[in-house]
């Protein structure tokens, strides 16, 4: 009888144990059953800012909470990811990051509030966008290998701009130059439009940046598309040749991802990652990301994961030979 009382009181025990353990709570409560926080580490209105709030409604839509988007912008996106990173791992905080605060920033910030690998737990890719090398029609040049050859032959005579000190169009252009060994001109802007203004002038004779801006004047050919240096083809450019294909070992992109506080429940994260990828591989979900000159990209954590760790290794070799800081 004392035995049989000793395993009744050691299972309740037990029971009570799981019953008041964190997974189990979230188990037994339906996530979600209030709204969910999605952070943006950039200004409103930018395509992160955009893409995030498409991807909001959605999600409020086929899980039945609102998603509520806040942006944290600041630091290169540092701010708001470390946001995402110090929140309570229990599924009502997530964030659309970028390439550079989830890779790039662990070598250019002396100072990073967050360790990516360790603080961030991976959800979903959402998509990327390839990076263009453009010129100028006076330049002569009809790929981004006789491009070089020129350079190459006149390396005064050619600058490249590019978006600005550490951004991913800095940061390719200083890997080009050591992978072509080249040694052209770094030319910095403050984004997009000064360089291309400059570029349509004159002033300077090509441009490493992402895709998205230049495509009105690439398909005017006002401006010529030497290259993308994404693995493919870019769909919204398709007779213009990768780097890849023309002998050159460059690839760069500029990824977006959907990531939470290191410690989220599983089956929380792996729920999420089906519906965003459901939506980016969907007609409405491709249409709307392609509005931004961006790709989508299916795959789960693990593939983020990876992905995150393989990038801040290739570009901290970048920054390191190139000597890029920003604080």
């Amino acid at each position: 009888m004392n035995i049989r009382r000793y395993f009744i009181q050691a299972s309740l025990a037990a029971l009570t144990a799981l019953a008041l353990s964190p997974g189990a709570s979230i188990a037994q409560a339906a996530w979600p059953n209030k709204p969910v926080r999605l952070i943006v580490p950039f200004p409103a209105g930018g395509s992160t800012d955009v893409i995030a709030r498409q991807l909001a409604q959605h999600l409020s839509t086929t899980l039945g909470q609102q998603f509520v988007v806040e942006n944290k912008a600041g630091a290169g996106g540092n701010i708001g990811t470390d946001a995402m990173a110090k929140a309570a791992p229990d599924g009502y905080t997530i964030g659309l990051s970028t390439s550079g605060p989830l890779a790039n920033n662990k070598s250019l910030y002396k100072n990073m509030p967050y360790d990516s690998d360790k603080d961030l737990a991976p959800i979903a890719l959402v998509g990327e966008i390839p990076l263009v090398i453009v010129s100028n029609p006076q330049v002569k040049a009809g790929n981004l290998k006789d491009f070089l050859a020129q350079a190459k032959a006149n390396p005064s005579g050619f600058s490249v701009g590019h978006p600005g000190n550490g951004t991913i169009g800095h940061l390719a252009l200083e890997a080009l130059k050591t992978t072509a060994g080249v040694g052209l001109q770094s030319v910095p802007y403050k984004g997009d439009t000064p360089a291309m203004t400059d570029l349509l002038g004159g002033s300077i004779q090509a441009i490493s940046a992402p895709v998205t801006a230049f495509i009105p004047n690439i398909k005017s050919e006002k401006l010529v598309a030497l290259a993308v240096t994404s693995k493919n083809r870019f769909p919204g450019l398709p007779n213009v040749p990768t780097a890849l294909e023309q002998g050159i070992d460059m690839e760069a992109t500029v990824w977006f991802a959907i990531v939470g506080p290191a410690g989220m429940p599983k089956p929380i994260v792996e729920r999420l990652n089906q519906e965003i990828n459901n939506y980016t591989s969907s007609p409405e979900g491709h249409a709307k990301l392609a509005q931004f000159g961006m790709v989508d990209v299916k795959g789960g954590p693990e593939m983020l994961g990876t992905l995150m760790t393989a990038e801040a290794a290739k570009w901290k070799k970048v920054v390191e030979a190139a000597k890029v800081a920003i604080n």
